[in-house]
């Protein structure tokens, strides 16, 4: 198994790299954690469809809600980028942006990665 190196393609020194422990690392770069943006994305309008629903009814928006979405937008986005690791694998290996992915290099089998994805 290839150790754990941030990714060329993520922020130096990003959360991942920095405070995650060793044995979690390939886990949490398999579903991008270590790069945000897409939770971001997913996230984002989800919010603001809360904060107008709740804003129609004079009210501040629901915490819960607001936290629900975060964690259903941060899990479908790891599950659609390890589904995409799993189809792109072979190709993965060959380019040097992506040659370091946890499936790519060995770090995650892809049975692994399946199982991962039937969690979320």
């Amino acid at each position: 198994m290839a150790a754990t190196a941030p990714l060329p393609d993520a922020m130096p020194r990003n959360w991942v790299d920095r405070f995650a422990p060793a044995g979690l690392r390939p886990w949490l770069k398999l579903g991008r954690f270590d790069r945000p943006t897409g939770i971001w994305l997913l996230m984002l309008p989800g919010w603001q469809g809360i904060a107008l629903a709740d804003a129609m009814e004079h009210r501040l928006p629901n915490l819960g809600l607001l936290g629900l979405v975060f964690l259903g937008a941060a899990l479908m986005r790891a599950a659609g980028c390890a589904f995409n690791d799993i189809v792109d694998r072979d190709i993965d290996a060959k380019v040097a942006r992506t040659a370091m992915r946890p499936l790519a290099s060995g770090q995650i089998s892809v049975r692994g990665a399946v199982a991962a994805i039937r969690l979320v």
